[in-house]
């Protein structure tokens, strides 16, 4: 369980116990939320972005981008100006200072940052810069942990390796020594087939060399196998997962294994619970919002979206207080889901996630909509699309957002911390 995610669940328990080409235009009011007292302008939410500042900005804006809205210029100025001249980025810092042997450097932010500027297409350089630095600290068993220097885990090996993978780097070139690569290390991870938690991913052995299965873990140990990033594309079903057996599997079939595993975890009650607090009194399960959007998407991804239907399902029914209570990363979360499974983020069980999110932040330079069609004129059509249809229409919609004089654009996941 992460920092990050802990952090939001205990808020809101507390709180809870045939698409048409695009049209770039003016961003939408309402006006965004306003920022709390003592946080820079730029940042996207309202509460303390201590453990994931740049966690969530980058999330945001990975949201925005599939869903075809441009991120306000301040905003990404902000994320860039976290960046340590190492190419480092710290969960978060004050910019107005510079980083120093007391700066934090942290995988996850810097992994989702690289991604979410490689996305959005802008300052290649600082991308270039972040991934020469997360390959200066990769682990000797081709992994990475949380900071540089601490033990690999499979949740920061997943999201480095899609961010590397984002980024144009080939993977099977980024070794250590005796030829480790990131695949090497994420399949130290998995859990052979069998049993109940078959196919599934550990966040990280225990003190006596024991794998326990870790939905989070599984969940981006599936996309980082499969070199993919954290905002997936709209892809079709395909087969049953299927669980492969033996040693030696390739990362395709380890990322089904994981897959299998995820498909059946969510093949009951269509949502994954939060585990227990330490110390606290045994209660009844609640519900992991986050952990079922995260894996919805590494189902997606996988070629199950048809696995995730239920769980897709039950978080527009049930996530939405969880979602605006959890802010930017939590909706942002809803929102990757929904492209995922080519639902509706703009009407996801009656809300609008998109804008909710665009609210969470400055108001955004431009958003791109459907045109309204001959058949359905009062509901836009849906604009979901795989990863390579989506760079064509974002080029589009930049241009007409340009020529319309419209100015200018990733929970984190230690384990078992608490703040």
């Amino acid at each position: 369980m992460s920092v990050r995610r802990r952090a939001a669940a205990l808020a809101i328990t507390a709180v809870l116990c045939g698409a048409a080409a695009p049209v770039a235009v003016a961003a939408p009011s309402p006006s965004p939320s306003p920022s709390a007292p003592g946080l820079p302008a730029g940042l996207y939410g309202t509460k303390d972005p201590t453990y994931d500042g740049v966690w969530r900005q980058s999330l945001a804006f990975l949201a925005q981008k599939i869903e075809l809205v441009t991120p306000a210029a301040q905003s990404v100025d902000w994320l860039v100006g976290q960046q340590c001249d190492s190419g480092a980025f710290p969960s978060y810092r004050d910019a107005s200072e510079p980083c120093d042997a007391k700066t934090v450097a942290d995988t996850n932010a810097t992994a989702a940052a690289v991604q979410a500027l490689v996305e959005l297409g802008v300052h290649r350089e600082v991308v270039d810069n972040g991934v020469t630095w997360l390959k200066s600290v990769q682990n000797a068993d081709g992994g990475w942990g949380y900071n540089p220097g601490s033990p690999s885990d499979a949740n920061s090996t997943g999201v480095v390796t899609g961010a590397l993978a984002r980024a144009g780097v080939p993977l099977a070139e980024v070794t250590k020594a005796g030829g480790k690569t990131p695949y090497t290390a994420l399949q130290t991870f998995a859990l052979p087939c069998g049993g109940e938690d078959g196919g599934a991913f550990a966040y990280q052995p225990d003190k006596k060399g024991v794998l326990t299965a870790n939905a989070d873990a599984t969940a981006a140990a599936v996309l980082g196998a499969m070199g993919k990033g954290l905002a997936a594309g709209n892809y079709n079903a395909v087969k049953a997962p299927v669980c492969h057996k033996g040693t030696g599997l390739t990362p395709e079939q380890s990322a089904q294994n994981g897959a299998f595993h995820l498909a059946k975890a969510l093949g009951g009650s269509g949502h994954l619970d939060l585990p227990p607090m330490p110390g606290a009194e045994e209660s009844a399960p609640q519900p992991d919002f986050g952990n079922t959007a995260d894996a919805v998407v590494a189902l997606a991804a996988s070629g199950h979206k048809d696995k995730a239907a239920g769980a897709v399902a039950y978080l527009e029914k049930h996530a939405q207080g969880w979602a605006k209570e959890g802010g930017p990363a939590a909706t942002a979360q809803l929102v990757l889901a929904a492209h995922a499974t080519g639902v509706d983020a703009r009407d996801f069980g009656g809300v609008d996630l998109v804008r909710q999110l665009n609210a969470t932040g400055p108001a955004p330079a431009a958003t791109a909509v459907p045109s309204p069609t001959a058949t359905a004129p009062s509901k836009p059509a849906d604009t979901s699309s795989d990863d390579e249809g989506l760079g064509l229409w974002w080029i589009i919609g930049i241009g007409l957002a340009f020529g319309a004089g419209i100015g200018f654009l990733l929970s984190g996941r230690r384990k078992n911390q608490q703040l």
